[in-house]
């Protein structure tokens, strides 16, 4: 017989920034994912047996191209997917190197200052990891 925690998908990403070149700026990086026309932070299911951390770290990499250096742990997020619960959890990081490259799953990125990446978010739950970040990447 399962139990509720072998049911819930487990995934993990991050709230990806860094610092606008000339201004110094935060700005936040949005992926667009075709398949569900939607803007987000970059995250991703994680293997089995595999760290959270090491999972979003990965997924970052692979969505947007870029290396991150890990921060502070954000609130994990947790709703529905087609019945099953989903639990997601992030960190904020800042991009250290790489460049972005369309791939299969995410077709754009944005770099956008931190009003505007929250506005542009898709999920209402998502903007609550904007507000969540330390105070020297809000405005």
């Amino acid at each position: 017989m399962s139990t509720p925690e072998d049911t819930t998908v487990r995934a993990a990403g991050c709230v990806l920034w860094r610092r606008a070149p000339g201004t110094g700026e935060p700005q936040l990086c949005l992926v667009h994912r075709p398949k569900y026309d939607d803007w987000s932070h970059p995250k991703g299911k994680l293997l089995r047996g595999e760290d959270p951390l090491a999972g979003a770290l990965r997924e970052v990499a692979e969505e947007t191209g870029y290396a991150a250096s890990p921060g502070v742990e954000l609130p994990t997020v947790r709703y529905l997917v087609d019945g099953r619960p989903k639990e997601v959890r992030y960190w904020a990081a800042e991009a250290v190197s790489g460049g972005f490259t369309p791939n299969d799953e995410v077709d754009r990125v944005l770099w956008l200052p931190v009003p505007a990446a929250r506005a542009r978010l898709t999920q209402p739950r998502d903007r609550a990891l904007v507000d969540a970040l330390p105070a020297e990447l809000r405005p």
